[in-house]
């Protein structure tokens, strides 16, 4: 394969750990929380230079030769933190970052992160409890739509772990998380190139009916995809992708991982059970090849 494009992975700098530790009402300074919370959970937190924590993603991608990495900012106060590493990535990294389309001005700040240089936006509809369809993303899609950008639409089951060990409520609204609700926004919004990650977590169906009516949604094969046990057939990484590729074709499947945070790294193990899964459907390499990278290198104009 000519290149390996990861199109959903965390960056998750100090200044996301923080965000987090400073909603938590669990006693104790910022930092006492992390500690206890990085030693839980058997995670290391990221030094408070973004150079730094940068330098460990680039480590990682030159260890299992991954050309290039989509990095959201996951929090909005994360923002500066992930666009001042994808600038000094050295064109390895490109950003998206976190929009709640109800928070105030949200267009308005949707229209600096894409002349700032993001690429991309994140939508999370159960955490904010918003129709992506609906008036409430409107004018958020819309600025998406005049920049030609890429809209990350997280559906179906959502856990954050370290908001759960921070005692965070959850509050999620797997209701609003539907991937049919895309199908409108994205025939409303046709510059868009709507993403739906995990393979729609647990809304498989859905999001091959997404797919099958909107030439604009992707789909990304990211995270371990531990939504497959919910399903009320048994169903394997092959039977997914088997029918992924059915309804989407090999142009509109991206590669990701969902890798977060360290010592765990890039997650290669991800990566390895994807190339396996295709090459037990009998895959062509053509294939495989738009899938692990010409596919997102389109989506995001890499040269």
């Amino acid at each position: 394969m000519s290149r390996l494009v990861d199109f959903h992975s965390h960056f998750f700098s100090r200044v996301f750990f923080e965000t987090l530790a400073g909603l938590s009402q669990l006693p104790g300074t910022v930092d006492a929380r992390l500690e206890r919370v990085a030693k839980r959970a058997g995670l290391e937190l990221p030094p408070r230079e973004t150079d730094k924590h940068l330098e460990r993603w680039l480590a990682e991608l030159a260890k299992y030769g991954v050309s290039h990495l989509v990095s959201f900012a996951s929090v909005p106060e994360e923002a500066d933190a992930v666009l001042s590493a994808a600038q000094r990535a050295g064109g390895h990294l490109t950003p998206f970052a976190l929009v709640n389309p109800r928070a105030p001005e949200a267009a308005a700040r949707t229209r600096q992160l894409f002349e700032r240089g993001f690429k991309g936006i994140l939508l999370f509809p159960a955490m904010h409890r918003f129709n992506p369809a609906g008036p409430e993303a409107a004018e958020v899609l819309k600025v998406a739509n005049e920049h030609s950008g890429v809209a990350v639409v997280h559906c179906g089951m959502l856990q954050v772990k370290l908001r759960d060990l921070l005692g965070l409520p959850r509050g999620f609204d797997v209701q609003a998380a539907n991937p049919l609700a895309v199908i409108p926004a994205a025939d409303a919004f046709p510059a868009v190139r709507f993403v739906i990650p995990h393979f729609g977590a647990g809304f498989l169906r859905e999001t091959l009916m997404a797919g099958s009516m909107c030439s604009n949604v992707l789909v990304d094969t990211s995270s371990s995809n531990g939504w497959m046990a919910t399903q009320a057939a048994r169903t394997s990484l092959v039977d997914v992708f088997e029918r992924v590729l059915g309804v989407f074709g090999p142009q509109r499947v991206l590669f990701g991982t969902d890798s977060s945070v360290f010592p765990r790294g890039w997650r290669h193990d991800l990566y390895t059970a994807q190339r396996e899964a295709l090459g037990a459907l009998g895959a062509s390499l053509e294939d495989r090849t738009q899938v692990f990278g010409e596919n997102a290198a389109r989506v995001l104009g890499l040269a």
